[in-house]
């Protein structure tokens, strides 16, 4: 005997067939159909290969099916899967109409002991002729999604989309008592209604119809975009802002102080901003018409633009796609040739101030802000038979906006001369006031307080060192002041020295 160890019997073929739930005679009938010789080694490999697969696809199906809340498998959750392993699915099977399978007879040939059980899938005969005769059933079209407007700058569009318009007060049918419509003044604060019975004032009859038109249509859109909620506190807030009533009281005063409050730091204004805004224009607009205004178009002017103030100081609120409606009512509000005297100084310091702050929160965002704002003060400025009322508010929209638009209105583009000649014609002293106030802002040491009075700027003044007229270079900041500014504005600055020098340009050591 040797001392060669013997060797290892190698397994047979049927130990290897039974390795796992595919069986190697599966792929030794598939590759008999297709003509192919394998050997049983080859069939093995292939047989497990299939099978992980399989519970590849089980796998993947199975999570589609979780996620389904289902506990039953479908023929989609094994598609699902397919695709997401990157191979096309198999076509023609669907859940919602499974095959039937037939258990097939045992067939015995040759003596053998009969094969396995056999299911087929049972083929279902159809009769032409009764197809034929039935009624044809039209598909519907298959679920799609389409975007359209639901609104365009706070407009709805009539599209049949989006939900009807609600009728007019107009279209209501008349009432039994009288049989007349209830008037319904609409103002731009609110609604208010009268019974037909009272009669109305004739300072008003003339300005409600225009009015009820206007309101009735940005209160039919409010009604059709907007919850009930917004809606009420809609109104609430605009008739709390500009109450109705022509005499204020002291109620009326702390409902307004609230509303601006609430206004100012309340989240969730986002939706009721564009109908905000749009309120606010159409007032400011009401109460500039006409020409003559009364203290009543005053107080509202100064509380539109408070409301402006509180929306551009509500940090949860998205101003910027609305800059181009907020910036009409500050512009007509500072070069408005007709605000109510009484009022005139405070609202174009007021809106001069909100739109500072309007340049200062948005001018890095949208570049050509402020040159486009500063070129349309610049025209109400230079413009020849423009109001001291324009020019003054110019004049103050330009201090807004910042030192160099100061630098180029009045003194590059030769503002500062125009109105000095004027103010020699005609002696008018508050606009020659609003003009030093700007230049004011050019001083190196020192800037416009409202908290100073006039005699204590003109006290910091004549401290100042004023300019020698026997030095070459003082005389030459004087000549050259004279050109850029004029001889009457010329002559208020030589007593300050640096400002003198400040103006012309020329930064002191």
């Amino acid at each position: 005997m040797s001392g060669k160890p013997a060797p290892k019997p190698r397994p047979s073929t049927s130990s290897l067939q039974q390795t796992g739930v595919y069986k190697a005679e599966s792929i030794k009938d598939v590759a008999e159909f297709l003509n192919v010789n394998i050997s049983d080694s080859v069939a093995v490999a292939l047989a497990s290969d299939v099978e992980y697969r399989i519970h590849q696809v089980v796998e993947e199906a199975t999570k589609f099916m979780r996620h389904a809340r289902r506990t039953t498998l479908t023929t989609v959750d094994i598609d699902q899967a397919l695709r997401v392993l990157n191979i096309e699915p198999l076509y023609g099977h669907t859940p919602y109409a499974p095959p039937t399978f037939r258990r097939a007879l045992p067939f015995v040939s040759g003596g053998s002991a009969p094969a396995g059980t056999v299911y087929f899938v049972e083929d279902e005969e159809i009769d032409f002729d009764r197809v034929l005769k039935e009624e044809k059933i039209t598909l519907p079209k298959g679920v799609s999604w389409t975007a359209h407007w639901l609104a365009v700058e706070g407009v709805q569009p009539l599209i049949p989309e989006n939900p009807p318009a609600i009728p007019r007060e107009g279209d209501l049918p008349e009432t039994d008592s009288g049989g007349a419509k209830d008037a319904v003044l609409r103002r731009a604060n609110g609604v208010v209604s009268t019974t037909s019975g009272q009669p109305a004032s004739s300072g008003t009859d003339s300005t409600t119809k225009k009015q009820q038109q206007q309101q009735q249509q940005q209160q039919q859109l409010v009604k059709s975009t907007l919850s009930r909620e917004l809606q009420l506190y809609y109104t609430r807030l605009t008739s709390s802002l500009l109450p109705p009533t022509v005499t204020t009281s002291a109620a009326d005063n702390l409902k307004r102080t609230a509303a601006l409050a609430s206004l100012r730091s309340d989240a969730g204004l986002q939706a009721l901003l564009p109908y905000l805004i749009r309120w606010v224009g159409e007032g400011v607009v009401s109460s500039l018409k006409g020409g003559a205004q009364s203290e009543v178009d005053g107080r509202a002017l100064e509380v539109l633009i408070e409301v402006i103030q509180a929306i551009l100081d509500n940090t949860t609120l998205f101003v910027e796609p609305y800059l181009h409606q907020l910036l009409p009512p500050l512009l007509s509000t500072l070069l408005h040739s007709s605000v109510p005297p009484s009022h005139a100084s405070i609202l174009r310091t007021t809106a001069a101030q909100t739109l500072s702050k309007l340049l200062t929160k948005h001018s890095t965002t949208y570049p050509s802000l402020s040159p486009r704002i500063m070129k349309t003060l610049l025209l109400a400025l230079i413009s020849p038979e423009k109001s001291a009322g324009t020019r003054d508010g110019a004049i103050r929209g330009l201090v807004g906006v910042g030192k160099e638009a100061v630098r180029k209105g009045l003194i590059e583009r030769g503002g500062a001369k125009v109105i000095g000649n004027e103010c020699v014609r005609e002696g008018d002293e508050d606009l020659a006031n609003s003009v030093m106030d700007a230049l004011l802002v050019l001083h190196p040491t020192r800037a416009p307080s409202t908290s100073k009075t006039a005699m204590e700027n003109e006290l910091d003044i004549a401290m100042a060192e004023t300019l020698d007229m026997e030095h070459s270079a003082d005389k030459e900041v004087a000549d050259r002041l004279r050109e850029l500014i004029g001889d009457y504005f010329a002559e208020k600055v030589f007593d300050d020295a640096s400002w003198a020098r400040a103006i012309v340009g020329i930064d002191e050591q």
